[in-house]
């Protein structure tokens, strides 16, 4: 059956990427928006969009009737339902096929099959695919998983047997800390599967990440399109994937391949589905998990086979065979992908609310732009962080990771943290660039990463500039009065590393150049700077081009309020203007108080008011963005103060907890 029109069941860049293969396919793409989504780049491009719900994804974005009565409602054929959410969701995909509506996807029975990952494991063992040594029986007991654990042998990983997308995963190093990984595991599968079953696995040391791409047919036809590596992960989440696998050589591509060809057999799997597997440094592989719907990253896989997944999707959907077997697939050089997320790398890559303020795609031969945002997106707690994949594609490794290097250079995303910065370093270390990757690289080299502060006299100078241009009369500057026109104007700024003052003197009808002296306020005053002579070329709404010193360089830039983002080529410099005659503020919260890191919803309230804490102890549990965090005190203490119970929404810095500290 051809399909007409087709309903997106998801948001975000995933959601724009299925558009512009409807557009080219002729199919009409009809998308979905909860209240927070009204005005995303999804819904603008989509052919027509309806309304779902609220923000929260459990009344929206993960309510099947809702789903399927847009659906309906839009006279769609089909439903997409993207990744994530209800991608792998056998009973959506039954609800749909009820509806009359064509899933696009694998059959129910096969994404049953693979979605308990105790009985996903059982059937590759069968298969006489590689296993994890591990314990998933029906026997949930904390008493039971510490027996098994001790007979495994720490370190063992708990994972949700329903799960994926590291929800519901914990590394546990000794016993003591097994008990509160299982309840926090359980917590998380339950919030973002809907099921608290639990697995234990013995976990490897330092073993690659490695995936193969199925697709299957309705004719018999199953194939693999080569491997992708998946290494390199915080939180158990992927930020940067690439294929080839530097580890993987032909012979062991086709015996990974034809063990994950074997298991998707068994379950006469149908459309895109991904086998995920373990890889030790002696190159034997095990069975991780299957994920029986589209990957984040296929982008790769497309880069180098030039296929469009998507439309494989949907020809398959439609009825249609394979267009290519096995020995006609085909790999052409190589392709890295880089997650950029709205988190931060050097907060333990807790996510981040906020606006963007500014947003512009890179450009460059073999660069790739998957992008679900706009300028001005407000990044809501509700959803998960990811804002942009950046895929760069060369004849060979060297080359795909020098564009992507380059395409993340040039990407301009401000007002809000992120981890751009984070990715450049990581594809500038010298591990990355041997291809000498495992899961803990991370940990192992960027353990303590700080970000780079930007070029701050640089930045100093464009703002001051920008102000300059904006009102150049002393006059209109809150706070600056003067009856010395002649002399240099005094612009103060608030940087990471402290305050700052810039004189900056005009050019005279004599000169086109400016000049400027810095002056460090805080933390001490200090004499004023060497003077630097700028020239300003251009300025438009979003980038100034100056000379500073004879150097000249394009700065862009985002102002909102009185807080300025400048992009420099060695970070990105955030300021806050100062007035020239600061007023007072009243003083921070007394030690002791504790404080929400993001926005999010209050899942477990582990103390009582007057009860005695140790340092390190959990306080509180916290929901943000598909994540659980554990809020834990600084200092012994007592309890004085509980401010939110369970279910509460929290703001990001609420007070949560107060504590009053014990003396020595």
């Amino acid at each position: 059956m051809a399909i007409d029109a087709l309903l997106i069941a998801n948001r975000g860049e995933i959601a724009c990427r299925i558009i512009r293969t409807c557009r080219r396919l002729g199919i009409r793409a009809v998308a979905v928006f909860s209240d927070a989504d009204a005005d995303a780049r999804h819904v603008r491009l989509a052919d027509e969009a309806i309304h779902i719900g609220p923000a929260p994804v459990g009344v929206s974005y993960l309510d099947g009737e809702a789903l399927i009565a847009a659906a309906q409602r839009a006279g769609a054929d089909a439903v997409h339902p993207g990744y994530g959410f209800l991608a792998e969701n056998a009973d959506f995909a039954r609800a749909c096929a009820a509806a009359g509506l064509i899933f696009v996807g694998p059959s129910p029975e096969a994404i049953a099959a693979m979605g308990n990952k105790r009985a996903a494991k059982e059937l590759a063992a069968a298969c006489g695919v590689p296993i994890i040594p591990g314990y998933g029986g029906p026997d949930q007991s904390d008493g039971r998983f510490q027996s098994e654990a001790a007979r495994i042998g720490y370190p063992v990983m708990v994972k949700a047997a329903a799960g994926g997308g590291g929800k519901g995963m914990r590394l546990v190093n000794d016993p003591a800390a097994l008990p509160e990984a299982l309840a926090a595991a359980r917590r998380e599968a339950r919030q973002a599967f809907g099921d608290d079953e639990l697995l234990l696995e013995k976990a490897l040391p330092n073993p690659r990440h490695v995936e193969i791409q199925l697709f299957g047919d309705r004719h018999g036809h199953l194939l693999h399109l080569g491997e992708r590596e998946c290494s390199l992960q915080r939180r158990h989440q992927k930020i940067i994937e690439e294929t080839p696998s530097p580890a993987v050589t032909p012979e062991l591509r086709v015996r990974m391949g034809a063990a994950a060809v074997a298991l998707a057999q068994a379950i006469d799997y149908t459309n895109a589905g991904t086998a995920e597997f373990l890889l030790d440094a002696q190159g034997d592989f095990y069975f991780l998990e299957m994920n029986t719907r589209l990957q984040v990253e296929h982008p790769v896989t497309e880069m180098v086979t030039g296929l469009d997944l998507v439309e494989w999707q949907i020809r398959v959907a439609e009825g249609a065979p394979l267009p290519l077997t096995q020995a006609q697939v085909q790999l052409r050089g190589h392709a890295v992908e880089a997650r950029l997320y709205a988190e931060n790398p050097a907060n333990d890559f807790l996510p981040v609310t906020g606006t963007v303020a500014r947003w512009r795609a890179p450009r460059g031969d073999g660069v790739r732009v998957e992008s679900g945002i706009l300028a001005q997106d407000q990044v809501s707690r509700h959803y998960d962080p990811l804002l942009v994949k950046l895929v760069a594609h060369g004849p060979d490794r060297p080359t795909a990771v020098r564009k992507l290097r380059r395409a993340l250079e040039t990407a301009v995303l401000l007002g809000l943290t992120t981890n751009l910065a984070f990715l450049q370093d990581v594809l500038r270390h010298p591990a990355f660039l041997t291809g000498a990757t495992d899961t803990h690289f991370i940990p192992t080299h960027f353990g303590g990463w700080q970000p780079p502060s930007g070029d701050l006299t640089l930045a100093l100078c464009a703002a001051a500039l920008i102000r300059f241009r904006r009102h150049p009369q002393p006059a209109v500057i809150p706070g600056y009065w003067r009856n010395n026109p002649n002399q240099p104007l005094r612009y103060r700024f608030a940087a990471p590393n402290g305050a700052w003052e810039i004189h900056l003197t005009p050019p005279n009808d004599r000169e086109r150049a400016f000049y400027a002296r810095l002056v460090a306020l805080e933390p001490q005053v200090t004499p004023a700077g060497p003077a630097h002579t700028l020239r300003l070329h251009a300025l438009t709404s979003g980038a100034l081009t100056l000379s500073l010193d004879g150097h000249r360089q394009r700065v862009p830039y985002a102002q909102r309020d009185d807080h300025w983002w400048l992009q420099t080529r060695a970070g990105v410099a955030a300021l806050q203007a100062l007035p020239r005659l600061p007023q007072p503020h009243p003083p921070a919260d007394a030690g002791g108080s504790l404080r929400a890191p993001l926005p999010g919803a209050v899942l477990a309230v582990l103390v009582t008011e007057g009860e005695r804490v140790a340092e390190g102890q959990a306080l509180l549990k916290l929901e943000a963005m598909k994540m659980e965090h554990t809020i834990r005190t600084a200092a012994a203490g007592i309890v004085t103060r509980i401010f939110y119970q369970v279910g509460d929404a929290v703001e990001a810095d609420a007070q949560l907890v107060q504590i009053e500290e014990l003396e020595g």
